[in-house]
């Protein structure tokens, strides 16, 4: 479905926007373009693809709305991957994020809308589940925003098929918890655990990319796709990464502000309106039958309900997976 499209990448200099780049270049788009603030890391990011000729660089806030509308011009698919995304930094300037996260967000949906998209897939976060902190919410907000898109236009005059997808950090994409170890390792710094009793769910980056690709081709529109993945605790990551780099310095701290033990990537109340499948779940934003919903989702059945899906209850990654998760996602991300 991606072959001679124009597709845009919103946040696209980032680690996701590079790494789904790389792979939907394989399916031989007409362009791609990528729409980001930073002008050196697109410089960056043409070198890193050999300056390939159906990429197409635009410099650009989300936050701009005109400059938005005219780099999505005839574009047929939009992955919406921009966000201020550190909870430290957004919980101290929290507007900020209000205005990137949220009203970013409804331009690039109204952008959507005039140009007449075919498809547009805005990329969440476990945080925006029964929200703790200000990034959790701005994602939550994106998150109703998309799956909602269509409800208040007349869809035949504007047939954007909006889809949202949620799951956790992406081990050793940027900001997460990885790289961070590994700076203060060759620091010769001691890591800061902020608690020991800290659980995350994780997920590669090549399992990230499967699955938002497998939920486009199973999308039907409004709906939050959510990937089945193992979580990890904090201390077990920490001995992982001593294993691989030979380290043993490591301090308790103590929870920053907005910070959760545990990520929850849905609630009890949600698993009502959940579908569940071999590779994932799919939240339901509508008011379907049993029937209508078996007939659009074959291979999903309703959920048993009640129950979170929640990284302290989940089954947990052993050390080696760890540590083969942990080498196997930092030479992907080299590689781009």
């Amino acid at each position: 479905m991606f072959e001679n499209k124009r597709i845009l990448i919103t946040g696209g200099t980032g680690s996701l926007g590079q790494a789904l780049t790389k792979r939907l270049l394989e399916f031989n788009p007409e362009s791609i373009r990528i729409f980001s603030r930073n002008e050196n890391n697109q410089i960056l990011m043409a070198r890193k693809f050999k300056e390939n000729e159906k990429l197409r660089f635009f410099i650009g806030d989300i936050r701009d709305y005109p400059r938005l509308l005219r780099a999505m011009e005839e574009v047929d698919i939009v992955f919406h991957t921009a966000a201020l995304k550190h909870v430290d930094v957004i919980e101290y300037n929290p507007f900020e994020s209000v205005k990137t996260n949220v009203i970013g967000t409804q331009n690039v949906i109204d952008a959507c809308h005039t140009v007449g998209t075919k498809l547009a897939v805005g990329i969440g976060t476990d945080k925006a589940v029964a929200p703790l902190n200000v990034y959790g919410a701005t994602k939550l907000l994106m998150e109703k925003l998309f799956v909602s898109a269509s409800n208040y236009v007349d869809t035949s005059k504007h047939p954007t098929k909006f889809i949202a997808i949620r799951y956790g950090n992406v081990l050793g994409s940027n900001g997460s918890v990885v790289p961070r170890f590994i700076e203060q390792i060759k620091a010769k710094q001691t890591i800061s655990i902020t608690s020991p009793k800290m659980t995350r769910y994780s997920i590669t980056m090549d399992d990230a990319l499967d699955f938002i690709l497998n939920s486009v081709q199973e999308s039907k529109g409004s709906e939050t796709f959510v990937p089945k993945l193992k979580a990890y605790n904090i201390m077990d990551l920490k001995d992982a990464l001593f294993e691989l780099i030979g380290t043993t310095k490591f301090e308790i701290t103590k929870i920053r502000p907005g910070e959760k033990l545990a990520e929850v990537l849905i609630s009890g109340d949600e698993m009502n309106n959940t579908l569940e499948g071999k590779e994932g779940f799919i939240i339901t934003h509508g008011d379907q039958s049993k029937d209508k919903l078996k007939h659009m989702y074959p291979n999903h059945n309703k959920s048993s309900g009640g129950t979170q899906y929640s990284s302290d209850i989940a089954e947990k990654l052993s050390k080696n997976e760890l540590i083969k998760m942990i080498k196997s996602s930092i030479e992907k991300l080299d590689d781009l």
